[in-house]
């Protein structure tokens, strides 16, 4: 559920762009958190280990040898959401690596809000393929991911042979404050809103962890029975869901308690503090204003995703194109919602493989 949407092309726009410093380096082995003591999940034919980016320890799933592709997780998840991604991608030929982004189970998670703007997420991103020692690399990016991506290929064009954007389009920056603009889009119950406040959503998240994740991951999906609208009630934003009676053939109970395992250990400010950045992140952008992205661009929807309902189906295309000068790909996927890695593992995989040698 990214925070990097317009909620229109034309009078909602509000996106995330940013700068980004070069991180450094030092690779360090490793399979448990540095931050949160918590143990990587098992996933056959994945490695973990741990890098240091100016100071901060981050988790790396990994897998195969070959030019890198940077899988960049969206909220609320983790590496684990690119687990058939990775496998994939190794057998294609490629280095798949997968961080857990700052603020996240098994990595550095910084005590002020302030740690967390989209200059420190790109910066983030920006050490870990130094620290790899890659040249460049493939970046792609599901949910906020896509924003982190957007912001390296921006600033750091050299690094970038191609970029991937899963659900949330890249779009161009805004005109204002995106908080202002989500407010009168969608009125005060708008759930990026809700997230502002300190403490609220995460005693809702933190309460009931597993049935939260799985209310999510469940009516943010393509099975769902209905387009989430995102908006918040008294009980917060999933409290008046009711639990589904059985889960897609996509998740299992073991996917579900793999995410709240890791959360339950870690909490949820480090990856809400994403959100709270959001307007100071707009006002230390404005040299962004009209970039484009020069690029191979790939963008997959889901016809199904609340996000892409946000923008509307019809204006997705447009909003991509507003930012990348070259779209060798462009998919929305029938019956899909916002979870697309997981949701369709075969077809994402195949599109980004596809695509990973094109640009290689």
């Amino acid at each position: 559920m990214s925070g990097s949407f317009s909620s229109s092309p034309l009078t909602r726009r509000s996106v995330l762009t940013a700068g980004a410093a070069i991180g450094a380096l030092a690779a360090i082995p490793g399979s448990a958190s540095a931050s949160t003591g918590d143990r990587a999940p098992a996933i056959p034919g994945v490695r973990y280990r741990h890098v240091e980016v100016d100071g901060l320890r981050f988790r790396l799933a990994e897998a195969g040898s070959g030019p890198l592709v940077l899988l960049l997780h969206g909220f609320p998840q983790t590496s684990y959401a690119w687990r058939h991604q990775l496998v994939a991608l190794a057998r294609a030929g490629f280095h798949a690596v997968a961080p857990d982004q700052r603020g996240y189970p098994g990595s550095a998670a910084p005590s002020s809000v302030l740690d967390y703007s989209i200059h420190h997420l790109a910066s983030d991103a920006v050490g870990i393929i130094n620290a790899l020692g890659a040249k460049n690399a493939v970046l792609v990016g599901h949910d906020w991911g896509v924003a982190v991506a957007q912001a390296v290929a921006l600033n750091r064009p050299d690094l970038v042979r191609g970029l991937a954007a899963l659900s949330v389009p890249l779009e161009p920056r805004g005109d204002g404050p995106p908080m202002a603009e989500l407010r009168a889009a969608f009125g005060d119950n708008f759930y990026q809103l809700y997230f502002l406040k300190p403490g609220a959503a995460e005693r809702e998240f933190e309460r009931r962890t597993e049935d939260v994740l799985r209310k999510a991951l469940f009516h943010l999906s393509g099975d769902a029975p209905q387009v989430s609208d995102l908006i918040v009630d008294s009980r917060g934003l999933t409290g008046s869901l009711p639990l589904p009676r059985r889960l897609p053939r996509w998740l299992t109970d073991k996917d579900i308690q793999v995410y709240a395992d890791s959360f339950a250990r870690s909490g949820f400010t480090g990856p809400l503090n994403w959100y709270r950045n959001r307007d100071r992140n707009w006002g230390q952008t404005g040299s962004w204003a009209g970039a484009r992205i020069t690029q191979p661009v790939l963008y997959i929807g889901g016809d199904r995703d609340p996000v892409a309902y946000l923008y509307g189906l019809e204006n997705l295309r447009g909003v991509v194109q507003a930012v990348a000068t070259d779209v060798r790909s462009f998919t929305v996927m029938p019956g899909v919602g916002h979870w697309i890695p997981e949701e369709r593992p075969a077809e994402v995989s195949a599109a980004l493989t596809t695509f990973a040698a094109a640009v290689s």
